[in-house]
């Protein structure tokens, strides 16, 4: 550690003039820091600064290489993931009018389970919306597991009837 807390502006700039970035060289340094000071302090070393240039040399072809696996599996992913036509890249979400639609549709359907009857609308949320089974439900709502079955059929009926209006 000693070697390098004497060599680290030289570390530095050995590392930046490899890079030709001096935030990358200041990042690689410390990451030698730090796989440094996971070492044993009880290794001594014939010469330092020859292991701790060896080190940073390691160091850093291990993280170009990492970037360019990295790179190449990004690549990759692109070439296999993405739509063209014409030539042009399109992209694979829905189409805004469709998100536009979707959301009117989701929006119709909050203001119909909120207009359900209380304990019709109670049932619906507890055992459609927060996951409930028809058991907790009837538990949660002091009725019976008919009663929920009913209350949820009739709500179902009605919201379908109401979204397809």
């Amino acid at each position: 550690m000693r070697a390098y807390f004497e060599k680290r502006a030289n570390l530095v700039r050995f590392f930046a003039a490899r890079t030709g970035s001096l935030e990358a060289a200041e990042d690689l340094a410390q990451d030698l820091y730090l796989k440094l000071a996971a070492r044993e302090e009880t290794v001594d070393a014939w010469a330092p600064v020859g292991l701790l240039y060896r080190i940073a040399t390691n160091l850093m072809l291990d993280t170009a290489r990492s970037a360019q696996r990295s790179a190449q599996r990004e690549a990759g992913w692109r070439m296999v993931a993405r739509t063209d036509l014409g030539g042009a890249e399109v992209d694979d979400g829905p189409a805004a009018d469709e998100v536009i639609v979707s959301r009117q549709r989701l929006g119709q359907l909050v203001e119909a389970v909120a207009e359900l009857p209380p304990q019709m609308g109670r049932a619906f949320r507890l055992h459609k919306l927060e996951g409930l089974s028809q058991i907790q439900t009837a538990q949660a709502m002091g009725v019976s597991v008919k009663m929920v079955e009913k209350h949820v059929s009739v709500a179902l009926k009605a919201l379908i009837a109401r979204l397809q209006s």
